[in-house]
């Protein structure tokens, strides 16, 4: 059998505050973990760099196109409604409290992630593997598990009538609505800030009995934390997550032991940055053109769906088919006018004209293009042909590469502006969910929710940009040879790395 393995997720972790806070003396059993272990400090998120997508590709390995999920808020064309993750509460209201409930915590998994692909824990479980998971995202799992209604979130959950059953791993623990076994963890799933120490209790009551072969460890408050107060100050919240985790190592006897029976993968979903000015696309688009509103009886016959995602945006053109693709041209041009606004991306046909979806469903390519604009001048590229990323993979490019910092030299091309930037964008356009035209945002703008709210002046993410994008890899008791497999990894890698470990081919 091989050893247990802990997968431990901080949120939003940035590997420069780790080190500066472990050289600080504040987190000292990350510092011995990294002195133990394997730090790979540049390992690429996903696009758009918000939660819902990061998490589903740190449990899926693979991006959008495969799992689906498509960002904070996007459009279901299908459903003609917004669906929100929880961007803010002001944002979670406006689209109706309990509907945003239902989302996050069931449909997310149950009805929103793929069911073409499967998640670590339906492949553990299929192995006859134990395992366990604190509030994360992404559990879906093959046990049942019944809702546990308890804690502040109780009225809301009975006034919603949110009484379905979920699947997720042999043990989930999520807070006030589901709980494997009765555990003495205040949960506090609705609070940020309390949510790591709800994990280190879970933890410790985990290890009374370690039955499990693997624990998705999930910390989430230092993305509140740096949210609130901006990414330099993550120290703080850093040295909360160490405790956290030494509350689980200790737990288990302390480090020489915990590490004597399991390995470690230490990992965050995305990274974080300053933002100082909000970016108010959905009143800058309804200048111009009706959108969508969360109350459909507020805007009829809509010709555009904006789905703000942090510090990224998908905008869906409605409406009848030719106007459709007049509008596309139209709406590029508005938007990299827009202050704020980086690059803009969609999807072009092989003859350049712009492929523009009709409905719920992954867009009939046919030879096209993914297109990048940066000011007038695209950057088309399509899966394919002799250039080769960081990552490996192959793909044939028309247009200026240096218009994202980046360069081509004897075959292989790199942005590190924008790491991994070809392969995120034509998976995040290729998305069922996806909208017809991708934003990325400029240094220093977060996009307004749908409540009204943005983290700025504080720190937030979602860009392509390696600020949002790059976060801290560490492996211990793993295979050393692991890190020079790769030129470049990505959250991806981690489930294959978890499947191997335990003797299971991982994702194509």
């Amino acid at each position: 059998m091989s050893r247990k393995l802990v997968l431990c997720v901080v949120d939003s972790l940035r590997e420069d505050m780790l080190s500066e806070t472990v050289a600080a003396g504040r987190a000292p059993l990350l510092g011995e973990l990294i002195e133990r272990g394997m730090l790979i400090s540049d390992c690429v998120s996903s696009f758009p760099s918000v939660t819902p997508v990061c998490t589903s590709e740190i449990a899926t390995g693979v991006g959008p196109a495969g799992h689906w999920i498509a960002g904070m808020n996007w459009y279901h064309r299908a459903e003609r409604r917004y669906v929100e993750y929880g961007s803010s509460l002001e944002a979670s209201r406006s689209m109706g409290l309990f509907r945003a409930l239902y989302d996050v915590v069931y449909n997310l998994n149950m009805s929103h992630l793929s069911p073409e692909v499967e998640t670590i824990f339906e492949r553990l479980g299929d192995a006859g593997l134990r395992s366990a998971c604190t509030p994360f995202l992404i559990y879906r799992g093959r046990t049942r598990h019944e809702l546990g209604l308890e804690g502040l979130l109780r009225r809301v959950a009975v006034a919603a009538n949110f009484r379905h059953a979920t699947w997720g791993p042999d043990e989930l623990f999520y807070g006030e609505l589901y709980s494997s076994r009765r555990v003495p963890c205040k949960p506090t799933l609705a609070r940020p800030g309390t949510r790591d120490e709800y994990s280190a209790c879970v933890g410790r009551e985990l290890a009374a009995d370690d039955l499990n072969d693997f624990l998705l460890f999930s910390l989430p408050d230092n993305d509140s934390h740096s949210h609130r107060y901006g990414p330099a100050a993550q120290a703080e919240s850093i040295e909360r997550a160490d405790a956290s985790l030494t509350e689980l190592v200790e737990a288990h006897g302390g480090i020489d032991d915990f590490l004597a029976g399991r390995s470690l993968i230490v990992t965050a979903d995305h990274a974080h940055t300053e933002v100082e000015h909000e970016l108010p696309l959905v009143e800058l688009l309804r200048e111009r053109w009706r959108v969508a509103d969360p109350r459909p009886e507020e805007v009829s016959d809509p010709e555009l769906a904006v789905s703000p995602s942090s510090r990224a945006a998908s905008v869906y053109l409605l409406g009848p088919g030719e106007e459709r693709a007049e509008r596309h041209a139209e709406l590029r041009t508005r938007l990299l006018e827009t202050a704020g606004v980086d690059l803009v991306c969609w999807l072009a046909g092989p003859d350049g004209e712009p492929i523009v979806r009709a409905g719920v469903g992954a867009p009939e390519l046919g030879g096209g293009w993914a297109v990048i604009d940066v000011g007038n001048e695209p950057i088309r590229f399509r899966s394919g042909g002799e250039l080769r990323d960081r990552r490996g993979r192959c793909w044939e490019l028309d247009g200026n590469l240096g218009l994202l910092g980046g360069q081509v030299s004897g075959g292989e091309l790199d942005a590190p502006l924008y790491p991994d930037v070809l392969s995120r964008v034509w998976g995040a356009l290729c998305s069922p969910y996806a909208g017809d035209v991708l934003v990325s945002n400029t240094e220093g703008y977060e996009c307004v929710d749908w409540g009204g709210t943005s983290h700025a002046p504080g720190g937030s993410h979602g860009s392509l940009l390696a600020g949002d994008s790059l976060v801290p890899l560490l492996l211990v008791g793993m295979d050393p040879s692991i890190p020079a497999r790769r030129e470049q990894w990505a959250i991806r890698d981690v489930a294959g790395l978890v499947l191997e470990h335990f003797g299971l081919e991982g994702p194509a």
